[in-house]
């Protein structure tokens, strides 16, 4: 919990990738943070920092923007992001406001986006706010606590990487963001940078979810502690997050196909020691929202599925999940918010096509 300013080096930054990747379930703005990281670390080591305020120390009138990739995972690889790119959807949004924004916030602390506000600030000296809409990665633009609370969607801004700037004035809901934008970003290479409608500070005080940067500097310092002092990285995990172990084994197959701006596919694992004899399955929509083990659903979306190298504790994205792997897969609780039936709503198994009354894998029994 930040209760003052804080300044974020190079340390935290590794430390914050890592966190970032193990909430981002699989994915996460662009997937994997790592050449997002290096954008930050480049940047430090030319002078520049990024402070990261307590989202209670904004004012009420101050004005947040909210930056994200928008995309497809497994398009990263071949699209590398830059930290100019981040930045344009936010001078499109200000000139389309006529005024500068007081602070950056990440859409979502999973995977990439974690990183998104860092660019930006380190760019910019506009603090970064230890809060994000998510507490985590989801595969669309109305998957947000804003949206849950029926926030104004609009205005909405995106960037491709060559020299095409949109902004929306005015939309319907953050459905229509999502349909409008998942079309435009579709058409220009299945990669954009964005800017969502720009948020007060007494809006990110109500209806953000707080010090979720926090959370993810404490995930990744929990596992570097781990790796140097020799320990189960896995273990420091579950007890920093709070979370569960529900499944060790081999990845044996992968399913994975890129369309609409989304990387879909599941992955079918072989237990191991001692869940050998058994079969787990993750399916995926940019991020994993639901377990199987053999055909029963044992965790499903708003709790948040985590796959990480069993041996380092890494996460392993949707792109990246492949043959031989030796993986875990965790669960973590997810935000509040999304619990409720508004949330579930949003977020819930329903959300993503699945049939399924939500179940939290905390209250039913073990797999």
């Amino acid at each position: 919990m930040v209760t003052e300013a804080r300044l974020l080096g190079e340390a935290e930054m590794d430390a914050l990738a890592l966190g970032a990747w193990i909430l981002g379930t699989g994915g996460g703005g662009g997937g994997d943070p790592y050449y997002k990281l290096w954008n930050v670390k480049l940047l430090c080591r030319e002078g520049r920092s990024v402070r990261l305020i307590d989202p209670e120390t904004l004012a009420d009138d101050a004005l947040v923007a909210i930056v994200s990739t928008m995309g497809a995972p497994l398009v990263a690889q071949e699209r590398l992001p830059d930290c100019h790119h981040a930045l344009r959807p936010v001078r499109a949004m200000e000139a389309h406001l006529g005024r500068r924004f007081d602070a950056v916030m990440s859409m979502e602390i999973g995977g990439g986006n974690g990183l998104q506000p860092m660019m930006v600030a380190a760019l910019t000296g506009y603090p970064a706010v230890d809060a994000d809409g998510m507490g985590r990665a989801y595969p669309e633009l109305q998957m947000t606590s804003f949206a849950v609370a029926g926030l104004p969607a609009g205005p909405f801004a995106l960037s491709d990487i060559r020299d095409n700037d949109v902004v929306i004035t005015n939309v319907v809901d953050t459905d229509w963001v999502e349909r409008i934008a998942r079309r435009i970003t579709t058409e220009v290479g299945s990669t954009a940078a964005i800017c969502m409608a720009p948020r007060t500070g007494a809006e990110v005080k109500r209806h953000g979810i707080p010090h979720t940067t926090s959370q993810a500097l404490r995930l990744g310092q929990a596992v570097q502690h781990a790796r140097r002092e020799h320990r189960d990285p896995i273990a420091a995990i579950l007890e920093a997050g709070d979370g569960r172990k529900l499944f060790t084994g081999k990845v044996v197959d992968v399913e994975r196909r890129t369309s609409e701006g989304f990387l879909r596919g599941r992955a079918r694992i072989e237990g191991l020691a001692a869940d050998a004899g058994r079969e787990f399955t993750v399916l995926f929509q940019n991020e994993f929202f639901l377990g199987r083990l053999g055909e029963r659903p044992v965790v499903m979306t708003p709790d948040l599925i985590c796959v990480v190298d069993a041996v380092s504790g890494d996460g392993i994205g949707t792109e990246a999940i492949r043959y031989g792997q030796r993986i875990s897969v965790l669960a973590l609780p997810g935000p509040e918010v999304f619990r409720s039936a508004a949330g579930l709503a949003v977020v819930g198994p329903r959300a993503f096509g699945v049939d399924l009354d939500y179940v939290s894998v905390f209250e039913a029994t073990a797999p």
